[in-house]
């Protein structure tokens, strides 16, 4: 719509300075006024089916009642609106609807302050300071607390039947818990699809990380619809592989190598610990499975009088040491470390480390949704050459690959 020149040379005329125009009683706001309340005018002549002024066909109907006085947050600032009213109260202004206090997405700016880990105090003082707007805590509760219905969508929705990939991890937050400060474990499942794009598949909240709540966990993804997973890969917590394989008995259980080798270096004195590292790659560096049980052995043999935890661990741990092995070195890159992951814990922890702590479950769901889709939308691909990699887990899983 192109706008008379005329008619904003007569807007101007009065113009000196930007005070003038974008000041608390510019030009921009009085404008932003009149529109509204003229497109409600208009709303109302549309209810009523006659124009202001002019006289209904019959003195029964329905009839214009005064105004009604209205303050909105906007961008510009508070924003005080007389809203048309009727006689028989079923007018239902569109513009601005009954009990809207915030105009023109204002909303969302303190959603997107949220989600970034702002305390109340200074989403409070950031509106003051950029738009002019006082904003109660009680109103950002209520602004974010219209997040959790979404929250809980999402987290119900329905899940592809297939996910090459998942990986499995929690991190710990102080919740306040009855009156007490204690810590909970945040449980996040990672899945990539077929299409080698990530995907959360949903975050729990529980007093303690164990692989009992993790079977809990597991079979929720069952009943969404996940009916395989080649391989989940997961931490050293005791029990976890029990807990997959339960539900999902050919999914391969890779333990996280980094993992592995950070307990691994904990028996061990300063002074050894680049030459142990170096020797422990040789393991999980070889390109079969029997190089590296040669490899293992050859550790033992040299550490074992000195250290000999290491290899007992690996040893007892091997089976989900192994299956890395059977996957090309793009895939194996993936799936060998819970990396992609801990990379989401760690801008999640960036994002919360403000919070002393959370006031309830609710509370940390609300925050920790919103940064987890900031934080999606700049997540790239686990493996460059997905193709190659997709065409890998269907060789080498020909039987599990078309899943109706």
């Amino acid at each position: 719509m192109s706008i008379n020149e005329a008619l904003i040379a007569e807007l101007l005329k009065d113009y000196k300075s930007p005070e003038d125009l974008l000041g608390k009683e510019g030009l921009l706001k009085q404008l932003q006024k009149a529109i509204i309340e003229k497109a409600l005018e208009a709303e109302m002549t549309h209810h009523l089916g006659y124009q202001k002024h002019q006289r209904s066909e019959s003195r029964f109907d329905n009839s214009r009642n005064g105004k009604s006085k209205k303050r909105l947050r906007s961008d510009s600032g508070q924003l005080e609106v007389q809203i048309p009213r009727d006689r028989n109260s079923d007018f239902e202004p569109q513009l601005v609807a009954k009990h809207q206090r915030s105009f023109s997405g204002f909303d969302d700016k303190i959603i997107a302050l949220y989600a970034r880990g702002l305390s109340t105090r200074e989403i409070q003082g950031h509106l003051k300071e950029i738009y002019d707007v006082e904003v109660s805590p009680e109103l950002i509760s209520h602004v974010t607390d219209a997040v959790l219905e979404e929250v809980n969508d999402w987290q119900s929705r329905p899940l592809d039947a297939l996910y090459p990939i998942v990986y499995l991890d929690a991190l710990f937050v102080n919740i306040k818990d009855q009156g007490h400060v204690s810590k909970k474990a945040v449980y996040l499942a990672l899945g990539v699809n077929l299409e080698g794009h990530k995907e959360l598949l949903g975050l729990w909240i529980e007093k303690n990380e164990g692989a009992r709540f993790w079977l809990g966990v597991i079979n929720e993804l069952k009943n969404r619809g996940v009916q395989d997973i080649f391989v989940a890969c997961v931490d050293g917590l005791k029990g976890f592989s029990e807990a997959i394989n339960a539900v999902f008995p050919k999914t391969d259980v890779q333990l996280c190598i980094v993992h592995m080798v950070r307990n691994s270096l904990k028996f061990v004195s300063w002074k050894d610990r680049k030459t142990v590292a170096v020797d422990l790659k040789e393991v999980y560096r070889a390109a079969t499975t029997e190089k590296a049980e040669k490899q293992l052995r050859v550790f033992a043999e040299k550490w074992d009088t000195k250290y000999p935890m290491i290899s007992k661990t690996w040893q007892s741990h091997w089976n989900n040491i192994i299956p890395f092995f059977a996957y090309p070195p793009e895939v194996r890159k993936a799936i060998y470390t819970t990396n992609a992951i801990e990379s989401l814990n760690m801008s999640l922890r960036k994002v919360i480390k403000n919070k002393a702590a959370f006031p309830s479950d609710q509370a940390l769901k609300k925050i920790l949704f919103l940064a987890l889709r900031n934080i999606s939308k700049k997540w790239s691909m686990p493996i460059r050459d997905w193709g190659q990699a997709i065409n890998q887990f269907a060789i080498l899983h020909p039987d599990r690959m078309n899943l109706e």
